[in-house]
């Protein structure tokens, strides 16, 4: 019955923001500039990666400074996958495993580009759910290290600083809001179920969460995959809006302006991300 009324109230509180977020999103398309709606598209991208970073750090409350490298992953697998082969065959030359001699539909190129970013957080999530405390966090900050130089210096593949230009530019500010909207309720429908109230008791009380029965290390790597995949979906957005990326956004700057947003808002609550 309390499970009954917490979802229940997650589902007013999630419906809530999302009419928040989506009178934002009209406000600026019909009174906005040009300039205007790229600076509150950002804004949503942004909300997208703390709102991924909130399924885990919120409920397992455990630091992870590995966030954007998850986000930049979902932005290159995407963009590999969707740029047209006439154009990766000039950008990307010599491209191994044939990279650059296919091209496929914005939509799969999503899902696999999701589907990647959450095998990759599966492996990676397997080593960082049995730490806790700083070792948790100095071994997701790592992660971010070893990506970000994959990025700069496998240029074969991702162009390191220079821009991998030519993506289809799908998304517009009513994609991102919608999206945004969603992800809300994914979230939000996360912590209030079973798995986000035990993620949350274990993250309170160990010993005590392990002596019930409580699997913390399996809801540890749930909220990890989880959020992996939805920082690939921030990624995707931002890629699919400005049609071009470079390694350069998915370090340091980025991880600690998404990180301030979620400590300042309050990482407990899926409000307070928001």
């Amino acid at each position: 019955m309390n499970m009954s009324r917490g979802m229940k109230r997650g589902f007013i509180g999630a419906a809530i923001l999302s009419v928040l977020l989506i009178i934002i999103g009209l406000i600026t398309a019909y009174f906005g500039s040009r300039y205007q709606l790229r600076l509150v598209y950002s804004a949503y991208v942004n909300l997208l990666v703390v709102l991924g970073l909130q399924v885990f750090m919120g409920n397992a409350r455990i630091t992870n400074l590995s966030h954007s490298a998850f986000m930049g992953i979902g932005a290159y697998a995407a963009a590999i996958c969707v740029t047209p082969q006439n154009i990766k065959a000039l950008s990307l030359p010599s491209a191994p495993w044939g990279l650059n001699a296919f091209s496929i539909d914005p939509i799969s190129s999503a899902l696999i580009a999701i589907a990647i970013t959450g095998v990759v957080a599966f492996l990676v999530g397997l080593f960082i759910v049995r730490l806790s405390g700083i070792g948790a966090t100095i071994v997701s900050l790592a992660f971010l290290v070893i990506i970000h130089s994959l990025f700069l210096y496998r240029t074969d593949i991702f162009k390191g600083n220079q821009a991998f230009f030519g993506i289809p530019q799908v998304f517009n500010l009513t994609s991102v809001v919608i999206l945004a909207a969603l992800v809300v309720f994914a979230v939000r429908i996360f912590r209030e179920s079973k798995m986000g109230v035990a993620l949350r008791a274990s993250a309170d009380d160990e010993i005590g969460a392990l002596s019930m029965g409580v699997d913390m290390y399996r809801l540890r790597l749930i909220a990890w995959v989880f959020s992996g995949m939805l920082l690939a979906v921030a990624g995707i957005a931002y890629a699919y809006f400005l049609g071009t990326i470079s390694a350069r956004p998915f370090y340091f700057n980025h991880v600690f302006l998404t990180l301030a947003m979620l400590i300042f808002g309050g990482m407990g609550t899926v409000t307070g991300a928001v």
